[in-house]
């Protein structure tokens, strides 16, 4: 006697969305280019002209005309920072924390809403960290504000009931788990599971922030630390803004478990 059973349908866990896998191709992509295409002067220039840097806004004429790119670099380096990295360590790094986050805020956003986050999470660093070092003549480039906004913004539905960690123990993800409704704002801040990422994240950037951890001391080597708050803040507060998911009730009052 033999049985057939249906095969289980379930969507794998690593199925990463091809929204993310294009966002991971783009930025090996440009780092592999500057890596083997361009001579060390003409990767300088590629630098000053896409990094951002605080020192382009300042009033003295002399230090803000010194760098290429003219009005247009004042726009567009907000944005096109993150799609430089400093090293293949520091891009691996990135692409560790984004492939997981990433993913979470792709499957639920949907892909153009995604790439907008990424894009204003991103200047919400560059702004950030204009506020903090108005300053400063080094280049600050890397993906991480933009990083940092999607794990703030998963921090909004992953602990939910039937979320994407609860189906994630189970053993298999599941595409209606990034369509629970969200915890409000108020009532993520007292999860005390977000509140321990939340602690565990600032300690690591307040370490960044005093020395205590650095990749070194070349042009985004150092951690932009402010960059890296405006990113997170930016994506928990702008995550309803972008969520397409109609809540089904208010979440106000008490965490799911």
């Amino acid at each position: 006697m033999t049985e057939t059973f249906p095969p289980k349908s379930y969507e794998p866990i690593f199925n990463v969305p091809p929204v993310v896998v294009a966002t991971v191709a783009v930025l090996v992509g440009v780092h592999l280019f500057r890596m083997f295409a361009l001579s060390t002067h003409q990767d300088e220039t590629l630098l000053l002209t896409f990094a951002f840097i605080p020192a382009r806004y300042s009033t003295d004429s002399l230090v803000s005309g010194s760098f290429p790119g003219g009005f247009g670099a004042d726009l567009w380096t907000f944005f096109t920072y993150a799609f430089l990295h400093a090293s293949l360590l520091h891009i691996g790094l990135n692409l560790a924390w984004l492939i997981p986050f990433g993913t979470a805020i792709a499957r639920r956003f949907g892909a153009w809403r995604y790439v907008a986050f990424m894009l204003i999470t991103a200047a919400a660093g560059a702004l950030a960290q204009f506020i903090g070092t108005p300053h400063a003549n080094v280049p600050m480039i890397g993906a991480s504000a933009a990083i940092s906004g999607t794990m703030a913004a998963a921090m909004r539905f992953i602990f939910q009931e039937h979320g994407p960690l609860e189906t994630w123990r189970a053993g298999a993800g599941d595409g209606a788990a990034y369509r629970v409704p969200a915890m409000s704002l108020l009532a993520t801040f007292r999860d005390v599971r977000f509140i321990f990422f939340l602690a565990v994240w600032i300690g690591l950037n307040i370490l960044f922030g005093l020395g205590g951890l650095s990749f070194g001391v070349e042009p985004g080597q150092q951690i932009a630390w402010q960059a890296h708050m405006g990113g997170f803040l930016a994506g928990l507060v702008l995550f309803t803004a972008f969520d397409p998911v109609v809540p089904g009730r208010e979440l106000d009052t008490e965490p799911s478990g």
